[in-house]
């Protein structure tokens, strides 16, 4: 048997698979073939749900919840905790799945399945400290506290870049809290939900809890995606995706009154001051603005250097980015793989089109790929570009890998003078739509301290000495402006 098909054997991904879960598998609506970006072939193929199974779907996921809130938090806990050890099981071949199916390099494929582990043991422990507040009464007499009940079906719509970690960090509190989950996978990466939830629907039968607390559905956005959006049986959508996608997702639940989590586009810098660590900068950059193929909603897009440094950054950037291996993500000497669709090439380079357009300059890459060590049509050399903060490009997240460079300050600062210019540099880094991630490069405190302070980043994410890009489990994960609001642990 090939490795391929004994690892997505194991995961108990077949060529043909029903797309949808609520108790049960089903899945008679349109076919959906799965193809990998590492070299274009077909993996294999999904039956989407149908409208009527989308509400069968529901409605087992509903009965579900009645149930399993009833359920006493700590022994909702231990079957996350089971969860989490059956992913711990099979942790190298989901990440292989992840790679195969979207694309990042292996160490990221797997990385993200420990992602998975670790918000199961966070979630575990939570479980026995679900906490509410006894306040004293003014009244003689009288018993006054808060209790935190379960909110029924919690429906999740995750994005092809982290196409499992996103679903665990959701699901593992949702189930803990006594909720269900309904998953709405991106149709690029629909594998990878099928195989989570055979895990998760072996862990709930072992325990003769109703799998359907672990419920999938795949299918259309325009179809059964918008009919999540307005049915009043969800209680919450938890949404990750591009800011149009939360614009629509916030609309629709909001007129029906439900919550929502909405995570959505970063336009995330690094401010370099004249007193920050260069090389260790530099080693932060490479990673934020070129793993997962700037694929990552807290990629490193813009880097705001002060001008003193900015010749040297630019040159030391460029030799670093020249010895990037692109190519098979597979290989574990790869550092990027591919992008994820045709269309995220073509971005790209309308991206950079419109950067010189608007008077930037390309400092290195850009261009696609070809050739047998690039099958497929779906790989780049990463871009940096020369920009200035109010290019209408610059103002927007391109899903790829293009950094700008975007100078502050003055060349010739003194060392006292360049202090002084933070408030610039913050400035330019506060001047996008978007707030997910920032961060700064300094030893100096007094500006570590303003870049923190309620008059530096306006990011839900602020980092000093450490890049934008990645996330740890148990802090609260999320940003400001159009990024949405929304917070996840």
């Amino acid at each position: 048997m090939p490795k391929r098909d004994k690892f997505l054997k194991t995961l108990g991904i077949t060529d043909e698979n029903p797309g949808g879960f609520g108790g049960e598998w089903m899945g008679s609506g349109p076919a959906l073939e799965v193809i990998t970006p590492i070299d274009g072939k077909r993996i294999g193929t999904v039956r989407q749900v149908t409208e009527a199974e989308y509400d069968q779907i529901v409605a087992r996921a509903h009965q579900a919840f009645l149930n399993w809130r009833t359920v006493p938090a700590p022994k909702r806990g231990e079957v996350v905790r089971q969860l989490g050890n059956r992913l711990r099981a099979v942790k190298s071949e989901l990440g292989q799945l992840v790679t195969l199916e979207m694309g990042k390099i292996i160490a990221e494929g797997e990385g993200e399945v420990q992602e998975m582990i670790d918000i199961c043991d966070f979630a575990t422990g939570l479980s026995r400290q679900l906490y509410g507040l006894t306040m004293q009464s003014e009244r003689p007499d009288h018993r006054m506290f808060e209790q935190w009940h379960p909110l029924g079906v919690v429906g999740v719509i995750t994005a092809f870049n982290f196409p499992v970690a996103v679903w665990a960090w959701n699901t593992a509190i949702a189930v803990v809290c006594g909720d269900s989950v309904l998953w709405k996978p991106s149709s690029q990466t629909p594998l990878t939900a099928i195989a989570c939830i055979k895990i998760a629907e072996q862990v709930a039968q072992e325990n003769d809890i109703d799998p359907a607390i672990f419920s999938v559905i795949v299918g259309k956005g325009s179809t059964v995606g918008d009919r999540m959006l307005h049915d009043r049986r969800i209680s919450l959508i938890s949404a990750t995706g591009s800011c149009q996608m939360g614009y629509r997702v916030g609309e629709v639940v909001g007129k029906r009154l439900g919550r929502t989590i909405l995570e959505l586009g970063g336009n995330n810098a690094i401010i370099l001051t004249p007193s920050g660590d260069l090389d260790m900068a530099l080693r932060t950059i490479l990673f934020g603005a070129v793993g997962t193929a700037g694929q990552r909603c807290t990629t490193t897009r813009r880097i705001i250097v002060h001008e003193s440094l900015r010749n040297e950054l630019v040159s030391r950037l460029i030799k670093a980015y020249e010895g990037i291996r692109i190519g098979d993500p597979r290989d574990r000497n790869t550092l990027m793989g591919p992008l994820v669709t045709t269309d995220a090439v073509k971005d790209l380079q309308n991206a950079i089109k419109r950067v010189q357009d608007e008077g930037g300059e390309i400092l290195y890459g850009g261009e696609p790929l070809d050739g047998r060590e690039y099958p497929g049509g779906h790989y780049v050399r990463p871009c940096i570009a020369a920009a200035r903060n109010e290019y209408e490009i610059v103002q927007e997240e391109t899903f790829a890998p293009i950094l700008y460079i975007i100078g502050y300050g003055k060349k010739s600062a003194t060392a006292q003078q360049a202090v002084d210019e933070i408030e610039e540099a913050i400035a330019l880094h506060n001047g996008v739509p978007q707030g997910l991630s920032s961060a700064i490069f300094t030893e100096h405190v007094r500006e570590a301290e303003t870049f923190l302070s309620s008059r530096g980043s306006d990011c839900g994410i602020a980092n000093v000495n450490i890049g934008t890009s990645g996330a740890e489990i148990g802090g609260a994960f999320g940003g400001e402006k159009e990024t949405g609001g929304g917070r996840e642990s």
